[in-house]
Parts: structure tokens; sequence; C-alpha cells
């Protein structure tokens, strides 16, 4: 039996929790990030590996919760002395003094589309701006799909499995499925697109882009949605004021007089393309902006912290943001996916014609149709039977594990079939802790003196906290909680999903060069990838980069 419960914001609400780890700079995409090939570090990979059904999920009531905060990422050690060092990673976490691993949900791809881009031009990706996260979620998998009129919003699957890079390690996945919205129940849209046409965007593999990207979005849409066009560069303007499709001809007429020139008055921009999402506002629809740019805002307000204080006041109307990436050269990859996480919104990238067409006829309707919002994750392991963890990626959405049941804090966004992957690397208890080269210490400190909510029989309890799409800051959250036994760690093979989530994260891995990524699994990430090269197009497509990412160690 199952049941469904809201939960009252807390009477002492404490402040926003974003941590993020204290070496990240600034990122941004200049010729000298991008790395040659030759100069990367060893791949590393992993065997096959056992998925194991889940224990069964419950929709609970909450529990209070007085964990700590979880410390910050610790930061890794310096790389060999032929690569640069490694940005902050995760580091293992002993389960006794830390028992919960708490972030918010990311299906952004840009990171990954980013790598493909380059590793086409025999390069790889400076180590900072790879996130593991994205180079994972950018593939389907088979997750089963809560019905369309489910009351929950996605399905959740847990599986665990021996890890073969590491005797005596076991990999676990936490995993979401975002439910398809219905062709009946497509929500009218009112999107407004903000374009840069600033000096910076005059590159064929930018503004021409953007351009394309506006064309074939007409494609998806209704007769009665409408699509706005706000441009900025030295100065803003309003190139079309919110227009029903049908005026098809109107709205391309606009789209080809775009060009590019002058400086990046950004913020402005921003303001104003509000402006014209919500003066069309429709209750209950898709109002949606779509930032097209580089990110070179060097007019008005710049910074990061300032262009994210303008989008947390202008979200509060109900309009969503996504931002889209496009050109290497001078792309603010850590303003993107930070105005972008702001806007309630996906950050995406992108580089080819082909990749914009993929992008809007795979990933844009998704993302303008979320299906729950202010997605959060708690893992708590059993003291017991986890010796210690540690998270793969996601250390830009680490949230306090005191803030999980604040439910004014933002957290991440699903939309319809999004698909969210999180996987850990744990040690059981009894086991020998992993002796690898460059590794950090364990996070380890004094017995957590918490209320513990996972139950003696169980490994792992998994709690999720979402909000429905039209709530407010202030409406309460549902949880949703599932959990994993023991016996679901065991010996057999996996199916392909498991092993393809692990491959792919340990190249990512290698990309950060990070410590726990070794050369001497190539062959077993060969063997993984071109087991499912045949399996889709995006599988294909990342065997042939990875084969010449490996041709140029």
């Amino acid at each position: 039996m199952t049941e469904l419960q809201l939960y009252p914001l807390p009477a002492d609400p404490l402040s926003p929790s974003y941590h993020k780890p204290s070496n990240r700079g600034r990122r941004r995409w200049t010729s000298q990030l991008a790395l040659p090939l030759s100069l990367a570090v060893a791949l590393s990979g992993c065997a096959s590996m056992a998925e194991m059904d889940n224990a069964g999920v419950d929709i609970a009531p909450a529990a209070s919760s007085s964990a700590t905060p979880a410390d910050d990422a610790a930061e890794r050690p310096a790389a060999p002395q032929d690569v640069e060092a490694s940005p902050s990673t995760n580091p293992f976490v002993m389960a006794d003094h830390d028992p919960l691993s708490t972030f918010a949900t990311d299906a952004d791809t840009a990171s990954y589309d980013l790598f493909a881009r380059l590793a086409d031009e025999g390069l790889v990706p400076e180590p900072s701006m790879v996130r593991l996260e994205d180079f994972v979620n950018y593939f389907s998998y088979d997750y089963p799909k809560a019905p369309a009129d489910s009351e929950l919003p996605f399905s959740i699957q847990l599986a665990a499995a021996p890890n073969p890079l590491h005797t005596g390690t076991t990999v676990l996945r936490v995993a979401l499925q975002g439910k398809a919205a219905p062709d009946q129940q497509k929500k009218p849209a009112n999107l407004t697109f903000l374009v840069d046409v600033s000096g910076s965007m005059q590159s064929a593999d930018k503004l021409p882009l953007v351009q394309q990207v506006l064309r074939q979005t007409l494609d998806l849409l209704e007769p009665s949605d409408t699509v706005a066009i706000v441009s900025y560069a030295s100065d803003t303007r309003v190139r079309l004021e919110p227009t029903p499709v049908a005026e098809r001809s109107t709205i391309v007429r606009e789209i080809d007089r775009l060009s590019a020139g002058g400086s990046t008055a950004g913020a402005s921009g921003i303001e104003l393309a509000y402006q014209q999402a919500t003066s069309a506002f429709l209750p209950g629809g898709i109002n949606h902006i779509i930032l097209c740019t580089d990110g070179d805002f060097n007019v008005g307000l710049s910074s990061n912290e300032d262009l994210v204080q303008l989008i947390t006041r202008e979200r509060k109307s109900g309009v969503t943001l996504t931002a889209l990436g496009f050109g290497t050269d001078n792309l603010n990859d850590d303003m993107m996916e930070a105005v972008s996480n702001a806007g309630n919104g996906f950050y995406g990238y992108i580089g080819s014609e082909g990749q914009a067409a993929s992008y809007v006829h795979e990933r844009l309707l998704s993302t303008v149709s979320l299906i729950a919002k202010d997605v959060k994750v708690q893992v708590e392991f059993n003291p017991e039977l986890v010796q210690a963890y540690r998270l793969l990626g996601y250390e830009d959405r680490a949230i306090a594990d005191r803030d999980f049941r604040n439910d004014r804090v933002d957290a991440g966004e699903v939309g319809a079939e999004h698909r969210v992957t999180a996987l850990y690397e744990l040690v059981l208890a009894g086991e020998t802790m992993p002796d690898v080269p460059g590794a950090p210490p364990p996070s380890e400190g004094s017995a957590y003196q918490g209320q513990r909510e996972v139950h003696p029989g169980e490994l792992v309890r998994v709690k999720l906290r979402y909000k429905a799409v039209d709530a407010t800051e202030d409406d309460p959250a549902a949880e949703v909680v599932s959990s994993l036994l023991p016996d679901a760690a065991g010996l057999a093979p996996a199916d392909d999903d498991l092993a393809w989530a692990f491959g792919v994260a340990t190249f990512a891995e290698l990309l950060r060069h990070n410590p726990y990524a070794s050369k001497a699994q190539l062959d077993t990430l060969n063997t993984i990838f071109s087991a499912q090269s045949a399996r889709d197009d995006d599988r294909a497509d990342f065997y042939r980069l990875f084969k010449s990412a490996r041709s140029r160690l």
C-alpha cells in the first residue's frame, strides 16, 4: 500500500546550500583550453557488472532530519606531471561518519556535446569542463517508464553490482525515468528566443546555427503556439513580439534578418526577454525562454553571481529558461550552466548542423515540457553494511544534507522522458578500501549522531523530493522512498545499461584526470563499447570517438 503525502516547510528554513568546490573558477572555452588528444592521460574502464532488481518503491511520510551538512568535496592531489591537475572530485566518504549523500538532479548534456565537437577535431576538453553526469545522462537506457496517468512523474530504478575495477568494491546506480506526456495533453507553448547578436557570434558555428534551431523549432509547434524573438548586442531589441506560429512567414523573416555585431549587453537582454514572455504568459502552458549565446557578456551585469540573482528573481514569474551554447572559442561554460540552473531549465550545446537538428527534434520539447521541479535525491547508506561510498560526478549539484527537506532550496528539474542516472562506488563492510595511487584520503571523522531512517535490513534507502511544475517556492514537496536490500549486490553479470553507464563514467573520469582512471582498463572499456555500438546511433558515435581518443594516447 502506498500513500502520497505533502510535507510542510520547516518553521525555521535554512539558507540555500549549493556547495561549489573551492577550486572551481570560471570555466571559459578558449583555444588554449582544448587539449590535444596526445596529451590526454590514460583511460580506465570496467568489465561487465550485474544489475539486480530493486527491492521496491514506497511513497512514504517524511521523517525529520537532523543531519549535518555534507563536507565539501575534497580536492584531488596533483595529477601526473605530464597533465594538468584534476578539478575537484568527490572523495570516498566513511558511512559511519556521514551516511547521507544529497544532491539535485541534473539532466544537462552540454559537457558531452562539447567533448564530441572537440574530439572530432582531434582535441579533448579542459578537465574542469568535463561533467561526468552530462556524459552518463546523454545516452538512452531501457528504464521502465511510469504510465502517463501515473501519480508519480517518474519511475525509480535501483541496481547494485560488483565492480571489477577494484576488487571488493560495488557499484550502485540510482536512476529516474521521466514519464511521457500524452499527445492529447500537449500544453500550449509560449517560447521566447533570446539571441546574442554581438560580434563574437559572427562565425559559422554560432549565429547561423542559432537561426537553424529557430527555423526547425517552428516545425514542432502548433499553429496557435507563439514565438517571440529578443536580440541583444550593444543594446537590446524586440525583433518579434509573441506571434502565432500560424504566421510562419513573419517569424522566418525576422529570423533571417538576424546579423552579428557589437558588444554584449546580456543582462538587459534577459530582462527584456522575461518581459516578452510574461506579456504572453499562458496559465497552465509552457512559458519558456531559450537563450542562444556563446556566453560572452561584457556590458552591464556580467558576473555569474549577478546574472544568477537576476534570473532567480525573474523566474518567480513562472517563466523558465534554458541556455544553448554555440561555438568553442570563448564559450563561457560556467556562466551557461549557472544561469540555466537558476532559470529552472537545462544547458545544451550545439556545435554543428547535425547537433542543431538532433537537439531540436530529440531534446527541445522534453526540455521545455517539465514534469517535476526542485527534484532532490538523498541516498542514506547503512553503516552496518556499507563502509564507504563515493558519488561519481554531480559536484556542482551538491546540497547540504540538512536542506533535503527545506522546500525553499532550489534543486533540479526533470522534463518529459528525461533520464537521470547517478552512480556510486561502494566499499562494503569488512572489505578493504581500494589503494589507488594519487587518490585523496577518505572523508572521515566523528560518528554520525543524527536520526537514521535506513532500515536495518536495507543496504541503502533512497529518498526523493519534488514539486509539481506549477508549485510556488512556498508550496510543500512530495517525497518518494525506495530501498535496496543487501542481496542486490550479487555476482551475476549485469545487463548492458549498467555496464555502459559505468564505462562512460570511467571515460569521463579519465578526461577529468581522476586518479581512479587507469590505462590498464582500456581493453575492458573497448569490449563494453564495441558490444553495444550497434544498439543505437549515439552509442555508435561514442564508440567512434572513443577509438579515436585511444589511438592518440
